[in-house]
């Protein structure tokens, strides 16, 4: 995305209000309160997240992402700010993987190895909240500029959306289907299935077997 994009969409959003699946995902949070922000862009989440005691890794592709943050939290303990892409990250431990309008960016050709990555670091009990790109979306269709904004994006339908937490407790899974502008001023149509959804302690003998995009691998 051309630069003066992305300044344009941090600034609309480094104080945006925080959405309701990470409000409900927080309180179902135990010990140890370790999150990570996936494409933590300009911190909203980031701040939220301390404000509950979280100590938060946040990671973002974006140059500017990272100066932005660095500088936002720089007299604040317990936040670790890191310039990676998905499939390059080594995820730490973690009780909360956040990643909200995040994973569209990471190219289907590596989504399994990453979906593993964040299942794997999740400690039981640990909760997922985020979302995935339907169909339906303007960046699932060919008026999409890839020049403009993103080479790759990753789109799903429901039932695959769904499938990758066969291995998950969904505790939330919402369609939100909607028309309107973007925070860097451009038309869109939305089509994205947000999720919240909780690792199991332990699996049961009787679960069903994880998909090839949400099996994890054994360490």
């Amino acid at each position: 995305m051309p630069s003066a994009a992305i300044s344009k969409y941090f600034d609309a959003t480094e104080n945006r209000k925080v959405r309701d699946d990470l409000l409900f995902a927080v309180e179902g949070v135990g010990e140890p309160k370790i999150a990570i922000d996936c494409g933590c862009g300009a911190g909203a989440d980031i701040s939220y997240l301390v404000s509950k005691g979280f100590a938060v890794y946040g990671f973002d592709i974006e140059e500017e992402s990272i100066s932005r943050c660095k500088a936002r939290f720089k007299n604040v303990g317990g936040v670790t700010i890191s310039k990676s892409s998905f499939n390059s990250y080594t995820f730490p431990r973690a009780s909360l993987v956040v990643a909200d309008a995040s994973l569209f960016f990471c190219p289907k050709s590596e989504f399994t190895d990453v979906w593993n990555n964040i299942y794997e670091c999740l400690y039981p009990n640990g909760v997922f909240c985020g979302s995935l790109l339907g169909p339906e979306d303007t960046m699932a269709g060919p008026e999409y500029s890839v020049v403009d904004y993103w080479p790759a994006v990753a789109v799903f339908e429901e039932e695959e959306a769904k499938e990758l937490f066969v291995n998950f407790e969904i505790l939330r899974f919402n369609v939100h289907r909607s028309s309107g502008t973007t925070p860097d001023g451009n038309l869109h149509d939305w089509h994205i299935f947000s999720v919240v959804a909780k690792k199991p302690n332990k699996v049961t003998n009787n679960a069903p077997a994880a998909p090839d995009a949400a099996r994890p691998r054994r360490l």
